[in-house]
C-alpha cells in the first residue's frame, strides 16, 4: 500500500471495477485465444504489447484477424454454446472478503464497471456482497467518459469527494473518477495494472495498493 495524500472527507462508499479488480479474466482470455485458435502465451504477449501503446484492447483480435468484429465474434460464441460465464471460481481470492468486511465496517458497496447487463445479473446471481451494482451498458456510457462516473455517483447517492473508485487502470478508472470529484484508488494487478504501476503519473492516484486485503486498513490509516 501506497499512500499518495490525505482525504479531507471521510469515505462512506466504496466502488469496484470488475475485470481484474474484483474477477481474474486469465480464464476470459484463455477462451478467447482458443476461440481464434491461438496460444495463450502469444495472445498475452500480444495484449501486453498493445496495453504499452495505449490501445483499445479489441486491437489484440485485429491483430489476428483484420476483419474481426467483437459482436459477431460474441454471437458465434454464444451459438457454439461457448459464450463467457461468470463463476464464483472467478473472483480473486481478496476480493469478496474485502467486500464483507468494507460492508460490516459501515461503507456502501458498489460494483461498476465496462461490462454487459448480463454481467452485471450475473454479480447479482451470484450473490456478490455488494448494495449496488451496475454496467456501462445500464449507464449507456463507458469508461472512461466522465458520464459514467456521473451514473454511479447518482447510484451510490452520495457527494463525489465521499466516494471511492477501486480499478486496476489508470486511464479507465482512477483519473477519470478524480476528474468528477471521486477518489481514485489505484489496484496494482492484472495485465493493465502491473503495466500502469511503471508510469510516473500513478503517483496521483489518492491510493495505491497491491491487493484488496489492504484496502479497509488504507481508508481508515487515511
Amino acid at each position: 500500500m501506497k499512500r499518495t495524500g490525505g482525504f479531507d472527507v471521510p469515505i462512506k462508499a466504496v466502488v469496484f471495477d470488475v475485470g481484474e479488480t474484483l474477477v481474474n479474466e486469465s480464464r476470459y482470455w484463455s477462451e478467447w485465444a482458443s476461440y481464434l485458435g491461438v496460444p495463450i502465451e502469444n495472445f498475452m504477449i500480444r495484449l501486453r504489447d498493445v496495453i504499452a501503446r495505449g490501445e483499445h484492447h479489441h486491437t489484440v483480435f485485429k491483430s489476428y484477424d483484420p476483419d474481426f468484429r467483437m459482436a459477431a465474434a460474441l454471437h458465434a460464441r454464444e451459438e457454439a454454446g461457448t459464450a463467457y460465464s461468470l463463476q464464483s471460481s472467478d473472483f480473486y481470492a481478496d476480493s469478496i472478503s474485502c467486500l464483507q468486511q468494507l460492508r460490516q465496517s459501515g461503507y456502501m458497496i458498489g460494483i461498476a464497471g465496462n461490462q454487459p447487463k448480463a454481467m452485471e445479473r450475473a454479480l447479482k446471481k451470484l450473490g456478490i456482497p455488494a448494495d449496488h451494482v451496475t454496467s456501462s451498458e445500464a449507464i449507456q456510457f463507458e469508461k472512461p467518459d466522465t458520464l459514467f462516473f456521473k451514473g454511479v455517483l447518482a447510484m451510490m447517492a452520495c457527494a463525489p469527494d465521499e466516494v471511492a473508485y477501486v480499478g486496476d487502470r489508470l486511464d479507465n478508472d482512477v483519473f477519470p473518477a478524480q476528474q468528477v470529484g471521486m477518489k481514485g484508488i489505484f489496484l496494482r494487478r492484472g495485465p493493465w495494472g502491473l503495466a500502469h504501476a511503471e508510469r510516473l503519473d500513478c503517483q496521483n492516484a489518492d491510493l495505491i495498493i497491491d491487493g484488496l486485503a489492504e484496502l479497509q486498513q488504507s481508508l481508515q490509516d487515511l
